[in-house]
């Protein structure tokens, strides 16, 4: 599940200021506020502090200066395959790049693995078409099915779109 929501910041911000990076065993407490903040609000799954940190090397974070403000991951699904899963942004930081950034750092990730399909399943649909992202049917992806959307509360009324990027 990918949430994007629009927000003002709260002062202006220089998208420089922003770093996109692979996360940090020092990030897990930054991360893990930021998936409950998203879950509270119904816009993401649930991850734990201890799935966060198993999966360390499929993360990335957003900082501005020493805060992550946020995140986004990789999960492989086949030799071909990866999800783009867990975006989420700060309040404060969203409306400024952050999402997007995020997406492309993942994007190019997944280019030097040699995985050729990049998908999601979001409500933000043209924020991913902008980045260059199709739209697409969930069908295509039946291990994302299987593996968690049999788990998620809204799984028979499922309002998430299919979105791809293949290269």
């Amino acid at each position: 599940m990918v949430a994007i929501q629009h927000s003002t910041l709260l002062a202006p911000i220089d998208p420089a200021d922003i770093v996109v990076r692979p996360a940090h065993e020092d990030d897990v407490a930054g991360m893990s506020e930021l998936v409950a903040e998203n879950v509270r609000a119904g816009h993401l799954l649930p991850r734990s502090a201890d799935e966060i940190r198993a999966s360390l090397a499929n993360w990335v974070v957003a900082c501005h200066g020493q805060r992550v403000i946020g995140i986004g991951s990789l999960l492989l699904m086949n030799p071909d395959l990866v999800e783009v899963r867990s975006l989420a942004v700060a309040t404060e930081y969203r409306a400024a790049g952050v999402g997007a950034k995020i997406v492309l750092e993942l994007v190019a990730q997944a280019k030097l693995r040699r995985i050729h399909t990049v998908f999601a399943l979001t409500r933000a649909v043209s924020f991913f078409v902008r980045l260059g992202f199709s739209i697409t049917d969930k069908e295509r992806f039946p291990e994302k099915v299987w593996r968690d959307c049999v788990k998620c509360p809204l799984v028979t009324c499922c309002d998430e779109t299919a979105v791809v990027w293949e290269h």
